[in-house]
Formats: C-alpha cells, structure tokens, sequence
C-alpha cells in the first residue's frame, strides 16, 4: 500500500515493504547519494578558509550589492571601504542595509568571500536548525502549489503551503537557534487541515532537528512523528530524516533529502525516501532546484518518474 500526501503534508510517500532491503535496492541508493559523494572532490578549491582577517568585513546594500574588505572610515554619512577588487569604494549610509564582520568559513582556501545561502534553511521538504535571519523571508514556487516562509525575529519562522486548490492548507512553525558556529538546533511542527473538502481531517508533525556545518555547506538528523485524525479514527507514525547541502561554486549547491519511516502502525507501512538534486542561485534573490526522487517499494528501488522542480524567491 502507498499512500502519498504530497507537501502540502511535506510530501511524504509511506511505501509499505514486506522484504528486507536487496543487493539492487542498495545500489540504488548508493547511486542516489552519488553526487553528494562528489562534493569533497568538485569543491576541495571552494572549501572554507579556517581563518579571517580581524578586521574584514562585508557592507550590503539596499539593493544586494556587497561590498568586502577593510573598513577604513565611517560616519554618520558614509561608508569609506578598500575592496580587492575595486580599491577604495565609498557607500553613502543611507544606501547601505546592513555592516557585519566576515565570520569562519566566508572565505575560500583562496579568499574569496563566499555569500551567505539564504535558502540554506530548506533542503527538497524538510527543513534545518539554521535560523531565518529576520530580512530573509521566501516563497518556494512548486509544480503543486506554492510554500510561504516568513521570519519572525531570527529565531522564530511561521509559514503556510497548499496545493494551486487549497488542498490540503497547512501552516508551519519553526524554533531555531545557534548553539555554536556549526551546530544549530530547531524544534518545529507542522499542522494541516482538509480544508473546504475535508475539514474534520487533521494531520500534523512535530519535529526536531540537529543541523552541524554552516550556510554553504552542512548536513542535518532530524526525527519526529506524524499523525492525523479523521471522523472517528487516528494514527501515527515515527520518522527520521538525514539530509544536507555543499556548495561547490558561488552559485551551484548540491542538496539531499530523505524520509525513513521507522516502528509498525495500521496504516504505515516501512519505507523510505530519498531526493537528491542540484540548487541554482539564479540571483542574490532567486534560486532553481531540481532533483529525482527514488523510493523502496516491497523491498525494490523505484524511481519517480516525475522530478521535484521548485522555484526560490526571496520575499
């Protein structure tokens, strides 16, 4: 038995699987995580620098623009930095959004300055430990519907997904916080409704989630337990998800995400699911994604023959 809520309930696909997994069900997964396997080796020359220089820093615009480097002078009117692409590069203060120090892990092994994912806090459908920073709101365009995530401080995120009929409406919300600079944890639910069709069906799941590594690159275990409730019956199941993201250029990510269905209930079956795929900046706002998902069903790999395509946009 398959029962598929797509992400209107965070897409999951329960695959019910009668047969211990084969020799051809782990080829097919290792062929899955195959590109993430190749991250080390496509970005050894893109990988963080361990050190940053005391004094460097990174001024935003209104507009996105940034400018890196040293900061030589600022008052109340102006910004006056010396950049090593530019030289001396003045900002009136009226034009600038926001003036932070570059941390560990902004630089390459070379460098450069490596931009902050804004998306780095959603993988394919779950979500991360990383906080949305307050200015980061987005909307993910997704062939079923669209994914609204708003930020409330920079811990605290609330969103709402359906599909282009409002079937399901689910809302979402998230804690996270930073422990240090590559452990983040963050705790969360999501909770759905039928809407006009079904109203009297609810669905929810509360998570948590341990995210170690950064915005560029970064590999998240979370676990929670997803249930629902319809008429007179109910039931309920466990979970466990691993997924993770690396850049290996300033604009290309590769992402993985998976769900594991773990414990027995009457409508559950065992299963899992796996998405790996390739993330696009096609701007400081903007980014494409696309991935294939392959799933287990009694006891055999499965491709899915239609691919995830999501559209990211800052809002």
């Amino acid at each position: 038995m398959i029962c598929v809520m797509t992400d209107p309930v965070v897409l999951l696909i329960f695959v019910s699987t009668k047969n211990k997994f084969t020799m051809r069900t782990l080829m097919f997964l290792a062929m899955l995580l195959f590109p993430a396997l190749l991250v080390p080796a496509y970005a050894q020359d893109y990988a963080p620098s361990d050190t940053v220089p005391k004094e460097l820093s990174v001024v935003i615009k209104n507009d996105g623009t940034e400018f890196v480097g040293v900061i030589l002078k600022q008052d109340a009117r102006e910004v006056l930095i010396r950049t090593e692409k530019t030289g001396e590069v003045v900002i009136p203060k009226h034009e600038i959004k926001d003036i932070k120090k570059v941390q560990q892990g902004n630089l390459t092994s070379s460098g450069a300055y490596i931009p902050e994912e804004i998306f780095a806090t959603r993988y394919f459908i779950t979500t991360n430990g990383l906080p949305l920073n307050k200015d980061d709101s987005y909307i993910i365009w997704n062939l079923y519907g669209p994914d609204f995530q708003f930020s409330l401080g920079n811990h605290f995120t609330a969103g709402m997904m359906s599909s282009w009929v409002g079937i399901p409406i689910i809302g979402t919300f998230k804690y996270a916080t930073t422990v240090s600079p590559n452990v983040h944890l963050g705790v969360g639910t999501l909770l759905g409704t039928g809407s006009w069709i079904k109203p009297d069906f609810l669905a929810g799941l509360p998570f948590g989630t341990i995210t170690l590594g950064n915005r560029r690159s970064n590999i998240s275990f979370s676990t929670g337990y997803a249930f629902y409730t319809y008429e007179k019956e109910s039931d309920g199941r466990a979970l466990v998800s691993v997924a993770g993201m690396a850049k290996v250029s300033p604009k290309v990510s590769l992402v993985l995400d998976s769900f594991i269905l773990i414990g027995q209930s009457e409508l559950f079956g065992n299963g899992a699911l796996f998405i790996p795929g390739v993330r696009w900046a096609t701007s400081k706002g903007s980014a494409f994604q696309l991935g294939f998902a392959g799933l287990v069903v009694e006891g055999e790999p499965q491709a899915i023959a239609i691919p995830m395509i999501q559209w990211f946009r800052q809002l």
